[in-house]
């Protein structure tokens, strides 16, 4: 039992909570980088990925290990998005270091997604039974390069206030 659901009932909420912020997250992340501010959807996007880091320490463990570092990583880097958009509203340095900060929380889930599916998708986990096989690897190299990009153009395009790309100006 996990506050009072099974282990199962609350995996199941996990999964779910985890899988909305990676949806809210990437629409949030194409926002971003279309220049366009999707003020609620972020915000579910932030709350879903800090519960969902939270919700993994319930998991029953006899022993500290990655999903552990994971979780706390993010919970950190959440700390800073929160502040950087709620505290500081964005201005001067703290709207790259939001950018920065919102699109490494959806990585870090991202990631854990792969590690998930590799270990949880029988096709998958034939390609990697250890997590240690190329084909993981792959994965998780090609997952790190695509936010990467993805968060360098967010980082370029998303200036909050201003008109979207190839908008006219007072048409946002």
């Amino acid at each position: 039992m996990i506050l009072g659901m099974s282990v199962g009932a609350f995996t199941t909420l996990h999964v779910i909570i985890s899988l909305v912020a990676i949806v809210s997250g990437l629409a949030v992340l194409f926002a971003m980088i279309g220049n366009r501010q999707l003020e609620l959807l972020t915000a579910v996007f932030l709350f879903t990925t800090v519960l969902t880091s939270v919700t993994g320490f319930f998991f029953h463990s006899k022993a500290i290990g990655p999903p552990h570092i994971v979780g706390v990583i993010s919970l950190v880097v959440l700390a800073v998005a929160l502040f950087a958009l709620y505290g500081r509203k964005l201005v001067g340095v703290w709207r790259p270091v939001y950018v920065v900060t919102a699109v490494l929380a959806l990585y870090l889930n991202c990631f854990v997604l792969v590690v998930q599916a590799f270990d949880k998708i029988a096709p998958l986990h034939v390609l990697a039974p250890t997590g240690k096989e190329p084909a993981f690897a792959a994965a998780q190299g090609a997952t790190l390069l695509l936010f990467v990009v993805l968060g360098y153009l967010a980082t370029r395009a998303y200036r909050p206030g201003l008109a979207p790309t190839g908008a006219a100006p007072g048409m946002a």
